[in-house]
Formats: structure tokens, sequence, C-alpha cells
């Protein structure tokens, strides 16, 4: 997978909503983008209620294509991100054949049922990682894949896995550790995918207080009909002292008709000797056209050990993208 988002959203009910093809330049190159905003307000119970109302996200991507190589490059901004502009994907991907790939450059983790992407996302928050952040973001490195119509899988070398509260960018060095994840996904069955995998961080890295950490992440995604999908995940995180815990979730998405859908998610997270939730989740969605897309969230907090009791979360998000 040369994005996370490939399996999670190549489900069918996932597809429907958020496919778009790439703009063809010429037969070398072609770009892809979005741009994303929303209102968000959250209320917790006890503490004064935030709110937000601001862009969430855009992002140009060119792909090229000289046989056997590819190669992406895309420049995104985020507010609060440490740039303005960041090159986010910049690498390019052999086919060296037999079903495998290598690829060399700055890519997005493996890991993650839920997409890194907002226009391949079925709700505007994200189950969990508010306290325990399992899920790994852009990294540079080299990886080696494989796949074909039963199974595939996959081996990646990295700076870093988790570079800090940031997850735009490794940390960009090999001397004071580095970073191994590594995958494994069973397709055989028609509507059924089942993927597995870890992620590695050696010591030495002072952000995680020279404690290595391994992290482990299994989901289920299943196509039920035509119009309903469900899908589970569970990732397990041991590391150094706020490195321990665990989150999972439970998705199940309704396609009503082309343009209408509704997403149901129950989530939780716990921290080893920390704070933990579990979060329920109701989010319609309205496409307009296949480029202009309208989704609403409605999401409660039960936590744990937290400084509020519970929270109740609100946003509108509008997504655009080509």
């Amino acid at each position: 997978m040369n994005q996370r988002l490939t399996l999670a959203a190549g489900l069918a009910l996932a597809a429907s909503l958020t496919a778009h093809a790439d703009i063809k330049v010429n037969d070398s190159l072609s770009v892809a983008g979005y741009a994303v905003g929303s209102y968000r307000t959250t209320d917790p119970d006890p503490g004064p209620a935030v709110d937000k109302f601001d862009v969430d996200a855009t992002k140009l991507q060119f792909n090229t294509t000289f046989k056997p190589v590819t190669g992406t490059i895309s420049l995104f901004h985020q507010p609060g991100a440490p740039s303005d502009v960041t090159v986010l994907d910049a690498y390019a991907t052999v086919d060296v054949g037999g079903g495998s790939s290598v690829t060399v450059g700055k890519f997005l983790s493996y890991l993650g049922y839920e997409a890194f992407d907002i226009p391949n996302m079925t709700q505007i928050s994200y189950a969990n990682g508010d306290f325990l952040g399992p899920i790994p973001g852009y990294h540079s490195g080299v990886k080696w894949d494989y796949s074909d119509k039963a199974v595939g899988f996959g081996l990646a070398l990295v700076d870093s896995v988790y570079s800090g509260p940031f997850y735009l960018k490794g940390d960009g060095e090999l001397k004071h550790n580095g970073g191994f994840e590594g995958y494994f996904v069973y397709k055989a069955i028609p509507e059924l995918t089942v993927w597995a995998g870890f992620a590695y961080d050696t010591k030495g890295n002072v952000l995680h207080k020279n404690d290595d950490i391994l992290t482990l992440d299994l989901w289920i995604g299943y196509n039920l009909t035509k119009e309903s999908t469900l899908g589970l995940e569970y990732v397990n995180k041991d590391g150094g002292l706020g490195d321990k815990g665990y989150n999972w979730l439970a998705f199940y998405g309704y396609k009503f008709d082309a343009k209408t859908s509704a997403a149901f998610r129950v989530s939780g997270e716990k921290m080893k000797s920390g704070p933990g939730f579990t979060k329920f989740t109701v989010c319609p969605a309205y496409s307009v056209n296949d480029n202009f897309l309208v989704r609403a969230e409605l999401s409660y907090y039960d936590y744990t050990k937290h400084t509020a009791d519970s929270a109740l979360f609100f946003g509108i998000q509008t997504v655009f993208k080509f």
C-alpha cells in the first residue's frame, strides 16, 4: 500500500462515497487534491465549550508515471502545522515484477483503519488517538510491498515511527533511533479484508524517554451488502511512560442512495494508569456531486480518569475534491 487509506477506503461503501479520478494532464502526469473546511464545537462537562471555524486541510498532489517507475509529490497545508505548506508525499515506486514493488522517499504509515486524507474519511473526527496516539503519520525511508489477488504484505525501514506530537514527517535520521513497520493482509474471500500490522520504534528517541515502542494493529472490513459496510479495529501500543495502552473501534456505514449516507461508530481508548474514554458517533453525509460533499457529526465522549466526565462534539464539514 502506498497510502494507509488504500485498503480501508477501498471497501465498497467508502469507495462509492469518496472515489475520484485524477485530472490527467498528459500520459505521464496527473493532478489531484482537496480543500476542506468545517465548524466544530466541543462542550465538556465540567468545563467551558470551545469552537473552531477554519480550514481543516488542503492538499495538491502530482502523480507521474515513467514505467516501471511511478512518483508522487504532494503539497499540504493544515492550520497549526510547523510551516504554512508542507511537502507531504515525496516518493518513487519501482515495479520490480511478480507483484512486488520498492518505494523510496517520504510516505504514510501502513497502520490504521481510518484514512489520513479527509475526503476518504467517513466522519469528521477520528475514533481514537486523543491521549495515546498509536497510529503513526508520515516518515521517510524505504519499503518493499507484495500483492496478489489473495494476500499482500510489506516491510519498511523508516527514520522514525513516532517523531513527536506532529505527524507530518519523521525525525530525519537513523543515528539516535530508527523504525520498522510491516503488515499482512488477507483478501481471498470476496467482500472481506483482514489486515494485521506492526510498528516498532527503537530506543534513543528523546521525545519518548529513550524507550522502544511496539504497536500492533488488527482491523477487519466486511461489505455486508452493496449498501452497507462493517469495520472493526484493535490497536495496542507498548512503550514507555505515556505510551502504554490500547484503543478500538466498531464501524457501520450505510448508503441510502447515490447521494445520501450515514456512518455509525463506537470507539474507545484506555491508557495504562491514565485517562480513557468511550465514544459514540453518528455522521450523516450528502454528496452534492462527485466533487463536493457535506457531512455532519455528533459524538458523545464518556471519560474515565480525566478532567472532564463527558463531552459533546458537533461539527459540520464541507469537502471539495478533484
